[in-house]
């Protein structure tokens, strides 16, 4: 297993090894040991699976009571994963990052507590699996705007064509009104 830092503190790229043949494929997603050596000292209380055509932006989404450490993944197809940076003492408050997550890649993403997290589905058709380190509590739930141009995430979407979202994340609120972590 590889790890790879990014500009946000705690936030890490992890490349599985992956075996494969004229079979198909083998990697190991997830091994306690293995994620605390690089730093990833989860404990995961609720596995999630979402599945989503191309075009729909999920998130930004964060709980400020509860916070949620997440391990990401796609099991088919890709996304454009983004984390944004919500603890107002952080150096690095308000900066996001993006990777492109694939069931080509492998690649999975640690957003550890403190992290607005969403995704763009970029293919036809995606599986999203992921971990997290405390249950869904819905009455905590924090939306930070995507299109936020004090983030100024740059999200990969067809020149002048928003971005499928639902409701609730069409209504995310702006960083500098948002209610963050201290």
């Amino acid at each position: 297993m590889k790890v790879l830092p990014t500009p946000i503190a705690g936030v890490l790229v992890v490349e599985p090894r992956v075996f494969g043949d004229h079979r198909g494929f083998f990697l190991e997603s997830w091994n306690r040991q293995a994620m605390q050596d690089a730093g990833i000292p989860a404990d995961f209380v609720q596995d999630n699976h979402s599945r989503s055509v191309r075009g729909p932006l999920r998130g930004m989404h964060f709980q400020l009571q509860h916070p949620q450490g997440k391990l990401v993944r796609v099991a088919r197809g890709a996304v454009y994963d983004v984390v944004v940076d919500v603890r107002r003492g952080s150096p690095t408050f308000g900066h996001w990052f993006g990777t492109e997550l694939s069931d080509t890649n492998y690649r999975m993403l640690w957003a550890p507590p403190g992290m607005a997290h969403g995704f763009l589905a970029i293919s036809d058709t995606v599986d999203f699996v992921y971990k997290c380190t405390d249950y869904y509590h819905p009455e905590h739930e924090r939306v930070l705007q995507w299109s936020d141009p004090d983030v100024a995430i740059e999200w990969p979407t067809p020149a002048g064509k928003a971005p499928k979202l639902s409701a609730r994340d069409a209504l995310g609120a702006s960083l500098s009104t948002l209610e963050c972590f201290p």
